[in-house]
């Protein structure tokens, strides 16, 4: 698969890389050609000397289905909302593990895993005790500042396609306007820089704060990593600055019109 060659390539540049983080490959049993009209999800990782990384992007090279789309956007709602959660301290992932589903939820759609598991800093992907699930463990462990914790809502359709979105957070003290209790309040740093996929995106279905969200996120991801591709390489650059354009509704209400001509 030429996207996991590119991304061997670009990881074996990085002077403090050792090894991937997890197996992404296809096996001689399950390979085979991608096409153009279906959706493409890829969950890959690093291990690096400063830290481990676990990346899911989920995109589609040629014209996403309406229902694809949708899909998508719910997945990419709750996957946000998470990610702006602010809580109290002593508040456990097994308590915002609904903030993800209920985009989804309002559609009538759900996923069968946790939305977040720890990650180890050069150890395993998978750390706990902490993590964000619906799960039982996940209610016994506060979340505190330090923490590294995976945000990846899904929708998986049997037989179609699979969708998920996942970056790892750093739990961070919360500026706040106030102090109930003066107990300390947090929130969530996405230490993953990767763009959400437009295509598959009904930017329309976005609030306000989510759309700030991703356009916030999108310019860091070019501020913070186009220095680092530039003159390594060229088209991952260019790849990145197509990708950290800037979302408007109004070209999303644009690209409908035309579809619809």
């Amino acid at each position: 698969c030429r996207s996991l060659r590119r991304c061997r390539l670009t990881r074996s540049r990085a002077r403090v890389r050792t090894a991937p983080s997890f197996t992404t490959r296809p096996t001689q049993r399950r390979d085979r050609q991608l096409a153009r009209n279906e959706v493409y999800l890829c969950d890959s990782g690093g291990q690096y000397l400063d830290g481990t990384t676990d990346i899911t992007r989920t995109v589609h090279h040629g014209t996403p289905s309406a229902h694809e789309i949708r899909c998508y956007t719910r997945v990419l709602q709750g996957h946000i909302d998470l990610g702006l959660a602010v809580f109290p301290r002593g508040t456990s992932g097994g308590a915002l593990d609904i903030l993800a589903r209920l985009p989804l939820y309002a559609d009538g759609l759900d996923y069968r895993h946790g939305t977040g598991h720890g990650v180890g800093a050069y150890l395993n992907v998978h750390e706990g005790p902490h993590g964000i699930s619906f799960r039982e463990g996940s209610r016994k462990h506060a979340l505190q500042p330090g923490m590294l914790v995976t945000d990846e809502p899904g929708y998986y359709e049997d037989g179609a396609f699979g969708i998920r979105i996942e970056n790892v957070l750093e739990v961070i003290e919360a500026t706040t306007p106030h102090r109930f209790g003066d107990t300390p309040f947090y929130t969530f740093d996405h230490i993953t820089l990767v763009p959400y996929a437009r295509a598959l995106t009904d930017v329309s279905m976005l609030t306000d704060a989510q759309l700030e969200f991703v356009n916030s996120y999108h310019r860091r991801c070019l501020d913070e990593v186009g220095p680092l591709l530039r003159d390594v390489d060229a088209d991952a650059f260019a790849w990145l600055e197509r990708n950290c354009e800037a979302w408007t509704r109004e070209q999303h209400t644009a690209k409908r019109s035309k579809t619809a001509e």
